[in-house]
């Protein structure tokens, strides 16, 4: 059974920085592109970033863009959202996400979900 925990997530002033894990286990991920969303109150979960197995395809959303970073350690189970420069538009549950194959904007192309993990940016 796959299960991705996230962690990390935290109250931080604007221009302050987080950085999120999620820890994938239950299988062997060979092959599994990993991702991050974020879902805002009373909006859709939207894609934030995601990264191929090799870690050698990244794709970010165009509102994070020069500020998060994707990565994912060498054992490929663990990814990490580095978030720098943080607004408070940023503010939302940051879910990580796993699928087979390359990885996609798409978030019905995943699998499998974690909980999410809250992060809140005051002004």
């Amino acid at each position: 059974q796959v299960q991705l925990v996230e962690s990390g997530g935290g109250l931080v002033q604007a221009g302050g920085s987080l950085r999120l894990s999620c820890a994938a286990s239950g299988r062997t991920f060979t092959g599994y592109a990993m991702a991050w969303f974020s879902q805002a109150p009373g909006k859709e979960r939207e894609f934030v970033a995601a990264i191929s197995w090799g870690a050698s395809i990244t794709y970010y959303a165009d509102s994070v863009k020069g500020r998060f970073t994707i990565s994912r350690d060498k054992a490929k189970i663990t990814v990490y959202l580095q978030m720098n420069s943080l607004k408070p538009e940023d503010t939302a549950v940051y879910y990580c996400a796993t699928r087979y194959g390359p990885p996609v904007v798409g978030r019905r192309a995943y699998d499998h979900w974690g909980q999410g993990t809250q992060v809140t940016v005051s002004s």
